[in-house]
């Protein structure tokens, strides 16, 4: 073991990490298929004498977690697609057009990345009141989807900045307009970093919780984080049914995750190589 240490110290570094970031997931995992008498018996650490699935199927019918997983896929997905669009637009503009005031833009966009959503909930509330899109889902695709291009137009800019003139200049000469450059041309050698900012884009709405629960009132917009945090503030959950909503709300973003694990192994890869 002490040999193993000295001659891979980083290989066993990240063994650890793994373990550390896996291990939470693995007890909530086991904890969710306990009965609450097992749980009180033996403790969090014990594995379950059988497989008790009343606490999944409690808290799936007490929120009525179809419609709430419904509704985060739907926002999640729309924000990721919606956000990298504009992301590739302004980056476009910023990255290959080379617009004025290119460095105040991009420090404008690294603001708006950096503020803390404390800051942004009384104004984004009253602005979608003002409108007439509180308590819709449209409310809050459009917040997340200004939020998260933010920092897609940042990282984009930087990555087309450093885009080959001469394949523009000769899809230019072709006789391609700006339009098909951008879709034809800079969209397809860009796509290894479209598809890592699909995926965080994804898991990063996901995960949101208070814009999501400031916005949304109705338990019908509601989504899988917000359902999760309202109804633990109501201590209606022991902590079975507690370990059961979050496995039911982390699974589905790790699925989403492992599905398109190629997609960003690929576009690190290609970002690393560059």
């Amino acid at each position: 073991m002490t040999t193993a240490l000295r001659r891979y110290p980083v290989l066993v570094a990240l063994c650890l990490a793994a373990l550390f970031m896996v291990l939470p997931f693995l007890i909530v995992a086991v904890n969710a298929f306990k009965s609450p008498a097992e749980y009180s018996q033996h403790g969090p650490l014990s594995l379950p004498g059988g497989f008790y699935v009343d606490g999944l199927k409690d808290f799936w019918q007490r929120v009525d977690y179809s419609q709430k997983l419904l509704n985060s896929v739907l926002i999640s997905g729309c924000v990721a697609v919606l956000a990298a669009v504009l992301s590739i637009l302004n980056a476009y503009a910023i990255g290959i057009g080379r617009i004025k005031g290119r460095t105040w833009v991009l420090a404008f966009f690294v603001l708006a990345n950096v503020l803390p959503q404390e800051a942004l909930v009384y104004p984004l509330y009253y602005l979608i009141k003002q409108v007439g899109l509180y308590d819709t889902r449209l409310s809050v695709i459009i917040v997340f989807t200004v939020i998260q291009s933010a920092f897609g137009t940042y990282l984009l800019s930087s990555v087309l900045g450093q885009f080959p003139r001469e394949v523009i200049e000769a899809a230019r000469i072709d006789g391609a307009n700006q339009w098909q450059v951008l879709w034809r041309v800079v969209v397809p050698v860009s796509r290894p970093t479209i598809g890592v900012l699909l995926v965080f884009f994804f898991i990063w709405t996901w995960n949101e919780f208070l814009l999501p629960l400031v916005m949304l009132i109705s338990n019908d917009n509601q989504t899988v984080s917000v359902a999760l945090g309202v109804l633990q503030g109501q201590r209606l959950m022991d902590a079975t049914m507690t370990n059961a909503a979050a496995l039911l709300g982390v699974l589905p973003a790790l699925v989403f995750f492992l599905v398109f694990q190629r997609t960003l192994t690929r576009g690190i890869a290609v970002g690393a190589v560059k």
